[in-house]
């Protein structure tokens, strides 16, 4: 394209076109979906990723909880946060395969109703309270978002020195080994009318809970919002993220139970999983590099003319033997018969 010839209408639709087609990209390949791994807003899990590449664990989204057996559960940690419906019986026993196997599970969740069923499944005592927990004193800009100061030295928790929540719970750990605590400050807004009153007294209260299942471990985190992007820079939930995470050669993010991932994602997701779909892609892909070899080498093999209409094959003959002295009058006339193109076959087409 001579771009002498554009005039301004076409520059704009040029430019409309290629922001089109750049919005739809980014569209089909990131998510608004809350906890979501291809969501890069503040509500998003797409930092959990890089917590995972700063480790050199390699991570893989999962879409169907058969995908499990397909990871030695000794080297692998799996993440549920807040899934939007309930786990199967079936699904259940896969992931408590995979825990009593040697996994390392971690079930995120404030008010959800699925993950303590999920949990009684995998065969874990600690349950998610569902009741808001607040802390007027130790907290970060607000009595809704406590701070969890009170940290074992459990390796999974070696290098944190808090627990930041956001509008979460607290775990009933029964069983399970206490992790991290909140304050003597904090309390359990049962009326949720976000203040302490007289019926409600305060306390310290466990947030994140391990227990061994197997040859594995449960962990449960009585907020998935300490996973998010804007929660994952608050004090000692990165490092946190880190010791769940690096302690492992691969990571799971189970979105078995999400909202719908974007189209792009799930695209890669199947290339990845599918030999079949790689192989008739790669079938797909070579068959195009073929065809445009063809039509380059077929345009390069003849000489560029001027297919001006009104030109007569003794005019192009001419034309081709002045331009190419070197070409004999069989080949010449072979080029001009692909070249000419009479009224009647241009209304044909």
């Amino acid at each position: 394209m001579n771009w002498r010839d554009l005039d301004i209408p076409r520059v704009v639709l040029v430019v409309l076109v290629v922001l089109t087609a750049s919005a739809a990209v980014v569209g089909a390949s990131t998510s608004t979906a809350s906890f979501g791994v291809y969501n890069p807003a503040w509500d998003g899990a797409s930092d959990l990723r890089g917590v995972a590449d700063d480790t050199g664990t390699k991570t893989t989204l999962v879409r169907n909880t058969s995908r499990y057996a397909a990871f030695a559960p000794s080297e692998t940690v799996a993440f549920v946060l807040s899934p939007d419906d309930a786990y199967t019986p079936a699904q259940q026993a896969r992931l408590r395969a995979f825990v009593e196997g040697g996994g390392t599970l971690v079930v995120a969740e404030d008010y959800g109703m699925h993950s303590n069923d999920l949990l009684a499944g995998l065969g874990a005592t600690a349950r998610f309270d569902g009741t808001p927990v607040r802390d007027e004193r130790r907290n970060y800009q607000s009595p809704a978002i406590p701070v969890a100061n009170n940290v074992s030295a459990h390796p999974l928790a070696n290098g944190s020195n808090a627990l930041v929540l956001n509008h979460g719970t607290v775990v009933e750990a029964n069983n399970a080994t206490v992790l991290a605590r909140t304050s003597e400050f904090a309390y359990l807004d049962a009326n949720r009318n976000d203040a302490l009153d007289e019926t409600e007294s305060v306390g310290t209260y466990p947030v994140a809970t391990v227990e061994q299942v197997g040859a594995g471990q449960v962990v449960a985190v009585s907020d998935p919002s300490a996973f998010i992007n804007a929660m994952l820079d608050r004090p000692g939930n990165r490092a946190f993220a880190e010791a769940l995470v690096g302690a492992h050669d691969q990571l799971l993010l189970d979105y078995s139970h999400a909202d719908q991932l974007p189209p792009l994602a799930v695209a890669v997701v199947i290339l990845r999983e599918s030999a079949l779909v790689q192989a008739l892609v790669g079938v797909l892909g070579l068959g195009a590099v073929l065809l445009v070899s063809r039509r380059v080498v077929g345009s390069e093999d003849e000489p560029a003319v001027d297919r001006s209409v009104g030109l007569t094959s003794a005019e192009v003959e001419a034309y081709l033997a002045r331009r190419h002295p070197d070409l004999e009058s069989r080949r010449i006339e072979r080029v001009t018969q692909g070249i000419i193109v009479t009224e009647e076959e241009a209304e044909e087409r």
